[in-house]
């Protein structure tokens, strides 16, 4: 398994083998949990399937989900142990130990972003490229590769067996990595879509972000009348509050939410509710690499 940790998700390949020439590989996904120390991730993708001539069956046909422990105790050892299964069950009961290995035995499109990751190969740019790359499902459910036999050509002198030419893997040329969009610049070019109008009165007001689905890694930042207020906010199933001081408000205003990364399970979408009161508004809040969602908060006239 090749694994790399792309902001809080996780990408990468899984290849389930026999031999150099038996096997299946995925594309995998995931995110890891900095407040658990767990790396969760599952065979999203079969990307290749190959047999030898004279293999009966391939490994790696089911793809499985994997949640596990990241343990590095020194002396360049990486482990991860944990728990394994199919990814219907989503709660993996099978043991699961994995130590990190200096060469793999299949060369493919992650070996130049694993070898250069600590000097440039980390930006999510390039990382998405490869991944884009790496994607190319099989067009058929088995491919069966036979090996090559030796072709005889005739000509007037003596029979001349010529050996098959060697495949070439193509050269990766290094993509300069571009510079990551800060998160005041997503906010400026992204389109604002408007979600809902709330009205707001007393003190102050509390809102509540939860994420709307699968806890997948969703990261955002909140801008308030295009200020920055907060920014790294981790979505999960537990909420994540902050309070507003109704005096400190304008009459109108903008809460704006941008998708700082968009989770393994795009897009981002967070659930909001806000307290005013003793009364409660909800709202559900969609942000892509394209567009930011947008509340606006009311000031109540007062008679």
């Amino acid at each position: 398994m090749k694994i790399i940790l792309n902001g809080d998700s996780l990408t990468g390949t899984s290849y389930y083998y026999e031999s150099p020439t038996t096997y299946r590989r995925y594309s995998i996904k995931g995110y890891f949990d900095a407040t658990t120390n767990e790396a969760v991730w599952w065979d999203d993708q079969l990307i290749e399937e190959k047999s030898g001539r004279y293999g009966v069956s391939i490994p790696g046909k089911m793809p499985l989900l994997s949640r596990a422990d990241f343990n590095c105790p020194g002396d360049g050892r990486m482990m991860l142990d944990g728990k394994t299964g199919k990814i219907e069950d989503n709660d993996p009961k099978g043991d699961l130990h994995l130590d990190k290995i200096a060469e793999g035995s299949f060369n493919d499109e992650w070996n130049e972003v694993i070898d250069n990751y600590l000097v440039g190969a980390n930006d999510p740019e390039l990382i998405d490229k490869v991944q884009n790359i790496a994607r190319t499902p099989v067009k058929s459910p088995v491919s069966t590769i036979e090996e090559e036999k030796p072709v005889v050509t005739k000509s007037p002198d003596p029979i001349v067996i010529s050996k098959p030419k060697e495949e070439t893997r193509p050269v990766m040329k290094p993509v300069e990595p571009a510079k990551p969009q800060t998160v005041e610049e997503k906010f400026v070019t992204r389109k604002k879509t408007f979600v809902k109008e709330i009205p707001v009165s007393g003190d102050s007001i509390e809102l509540h972000f939860y994420d709307n689905a699968e806890i997948d890694g969703d990261s955002i930042s909140l801008f308030l009348n295009d200020k920055l207020i907060f920014q790294h906010v981790r979505l999960t199933g537990n909420a994540y509050t902050i309070k507003l001081a109704v005096s400190e408000l304008n009459a109108t205003n903008e809460l704006t939410m941008v998708a700082e990364n968009l989770g393994t399970i795009p897009p981002n979408t967070s659930y909001m509710i806000v307290m005013v009161g003793e009364t409660r508004y909800d709202a559900r809040l969609e942000s892509t690499e394209g567009s930011s969602a947008m509340v606006r908060f009311v000031k109540k006239s007062e008679k």
